[in-house]
């Protein structure tokens, strides 16, 4: 399993993620770097536990349509593999994150408006660049299209897969940084027992190395950390125990 720390950016800084609530995030307090600023917090996750590859939420892009397209090329240019999450919904938008160096791009559920805008994705960027995220909060999905809103979870991440979605993330929002453990344990085990080549990802609520060993067993792919690897209750031997590829 490989575990994806994330970047959470609002106003060009690194903040921290607390329940989704965005009003309230403010920029990180760190056990392994001294700064918010983005490119000393991907060093330092390089430097203390070996990982390159990044999930940089961006928050400017996602809530303000103001990506910060210079930051992922500085972030690319020092050797860090990213997807990316800037809110896209249009094709367009997605090339020109892909162009600013990110290795794919997010397609999460809150964003995008239209399930077709999927194949179209994938078609013009390939399956392996494009990544829809199944977008949670304490279980509910976050729905650009109220059309959607008698759909389950469930039903959306297969609704994605038969668009042609072969990567994709399952992210409890409501569960992020409040150290309360993994909420997506059982829809995660549901997903992959009806799709076991997909390649997946789960997010929110990861507390320590025992909360990886259950995902690894629930034969999820890859997790998303922020919070854990900054306040310590992750150790570079916890990583190294899930085989994790940096």
């Amino acid at each position: 399993m490989q575990v994806l720390p994330v970047i959470d950016l609002l106003q060009g800084v690194v903040v921290r993620g607390v329940a989704g609530r965005r009003e309230t995030y403010r920029p990180i307090e760190s056990q392994i770097c001294a700064s918010p600023a983005p490119l000393t917090v991907a060093r330092a996750f390089r430097d203390h536990f070996g990982l390159d590859r990044l999930y940089v939420a961006d928050l400017d892009a996602i809530v303000h349509r103001r990506p910060n397209f210079d930051l992922y090329r500085q972030l690319s240019a020092d050797g860090f593999s990213l997807l990316v999450d800037a809110g896209i919904h249009d094709l367009p938008g997605a090339t020109s994150v892909l162009d600013a160096g990110a290795e794919a791009i997010i397609a999460g559920l809150e964003s995008i408006t239209d399930f077709e805008l999927l194949p179209e994705l994938i078609t013009h960027c390939t399956s392996n660049r494009v990544i829809f995220s199944l977008d949670l909060q304490h279980g509910q999905p976050l729905i650009g299209n109220r059309a959607w809103s008698e759909m389950t979870p469930l039903s959306i991440a297969q609704t994605a897969i038969q668009r042609g979605i072969a990567r994709l993330i399952v992210l409890d929002l409501g569960q992020v940084g409040i150290g309360e453990g993994l909420s997506t344990l059982e829809l995660c085990t549901v997903i992959r027992s009806q799709n076991p080549h997909l390649e997946l990802i789960t997010g929110g609520g990861v507390r320590n190395g025992n909360d990886l060993q259950l995902l690894v067993t629930a034969g999820v792919d890859g997790v998303l950390v922020a919070s854990a690897l900054h306040n310590g209750q992750l150790s570079r031997r916890d990583l190294e125990s899930v085989h994790f590829v940096g």
